[in-house]
């Protein structure tokens, strides 16, 4: 029983790198569907979102069989638990990373960003790639020192996040009202897709130490 609980264990980290590697590509495909106004880029994001809702329902019905049968407690019953909390934070980076490229379908065929935002979207879109990148190395190695390194990243996030909106409040701003909610959004998805992340990489170190 102790193996087949360490192997379904084992599985269950399996799928979290997985789903990581896709909220990664999803988010990457989704800002140049953004940033280009690509029609086909941005509807294959929102296709393949039931890829990662899939992993994601694997990862539940594995732990809710490890609960059932194996009754795990003290650390393995938070390595069980930590991992669900950690599939729902990335699942919800699938969606976010939806998000922008259903705005990216609702612009068409206009691009979503004006001109003078390309650039801080473009920062923006780095960021949450270092991050996912991050994610996916700490997932698959447990790595803590990492793992704490996204508070740093997600920090820069927020930072172009008040940037964006000085741009949006400036009144040299002259795209009206429904560009700068449009971007407002956008911000948020990203903002939001960090913090996620970060929320990740607290589980993982949670996981590894014991300490929240």
């Amino acid at each position: 029983m102790r193996e087949e609980f360490r192997a379904d264990l084992l599985e269950v980290g399996r799928l979290l790198v997985s789903m990581a590697e896709a909220v990664r590509t999803a988010m990457s495909a989704a800002t140049t569907a953004l940033l280009s106004a690509d029609k086909e880029g941005a509807e294959r994001v929102v296709a393949r979102d039931e890829e990662i809702n899939a992993l994601f329902r694997a990862v539940e019905e594995k732990v809710l069989r490890l609960l059932a049968q194996q009754a795990p407690v003290a650390s393995d019953l938070r390595m069980v638990i930590t991992s669900l909390h950690i599939g729902t934070d990335l699942e919800r980076m699938g969606d976010l990373a939806e998000h922008v490229a259903k705005s990216a379908l609702r612009r068409h065929p206009a691009v979503c960003v004006p001109a003078e935002l390309t650039g801080v979207f473009g920062q923006m879109a780095n960021i949450a790639d270092r991050i996912a990148g991050k994610i996916t190395l700490v997932l698959a190695s447990r790595d803590i020192e990492r793992a704490a390194e996204l508070e740093r990243d997600d920090d820069a996030m927020d930072e172009l996040e008040k940037a964006l909106f000085e741009k949006l409040l400036n009144t040299e701003w002259t795209h009206g009202v429904e560009a700068a909610v449009d971007a407002a959004l956008l911000a948020r998805f990203y903002e939001r897709y960090a913090d996620h992340a970060v929320n990740a990489g607290r589980h993982v170190i949670y996981l590894v130490t014991g300490e929240s």
